[in-house]
């Protein structure tokens, strides 16, 4: 059975107004974490100027397959089996990264590979984009997101939702400079950052 999403059709919208123009001049796109392939589909057919490489953990790839075999398009790739901590990564550049609603259900060793496997693929311009809630200062942005972290935690430990000014240190490291921090509905955001 096809997997299915709503939040992906809830926030697919106000995340396509914000990477349209910062993709507007990319051509091929590496996606993270791309769950049931919902949010590749739909991407991939409003900006058919891309590439849209798929990603993920072997297991959500059928899933995925699903999604692209029935949108049947022609700018969308078979996802690479990519657990970033453990699987190699490819050694294709690529011009922007993007990443949804990943960093928070990752432990933060995972989210530190991820940065540093990003920062070895993107080319020099390249954007990573990142979408989800997120903390400043060690604090939240809202009830919900205190109510939503705590949920995290209860779920499995290792997750959280985290600071933005942990995450920039990592892409910092890794040669990328913040380009934009985007205000997103139900207090998420998009941060980018770009490859120096």
């Amino acid at each position: 059975m096809k997997p299915y999403a709503e939040s992906s059709v809830q926030n697919r919208e106000p995340i396509l107004s914000v990477i349209k123009p910062l993709f507007a001049k990319r051509k091929h796109i590496l996606e993270i974490g791309s769950g049931t392939g919902q949010h590749a589909v739909y991407f991939a057919e409003k900006m058919p100027h891309l590439i849209w490489q798929t990603s993920d953990r072997a297991e959500n790839h059928a899933g995925i397959k699903m999604w692209l075999d029935e949108a049947n398009l022609l700018n969308t790739r078979l996802p690479l089996a990519l657990d970033v901590s453990k699987d190699q990564w490819s050694e294709k550049q690529y011009d922007a990264i993007i990443s949804i609603n990943c960093v928070h259900i990752m432990a933060k060793s995972d989210v530190q590979a991820m940065f540093a496997g990003c920062a070895s693929v993107l080319s020099r311009g390249g954007l990573l984009v990142l979408y989800g809630p997120f903390n400043y200062g060690g604090q939240y942005s809202s009830e919900s997101n205190a109510r939503f972290d705590l949920w995290l935690k209860e779920r499995n430990s290792f997750s959280g939702i985290r600071d933005f000014e942990w995450l920039d240190s990592l892409a910092n490291l890794g040669g990328m400079t913040l380009q934009g921090d985007y205000e997103m509905p139900v207090n998420n955001r998009i941060l980018c950052w770009e490859k120096v």
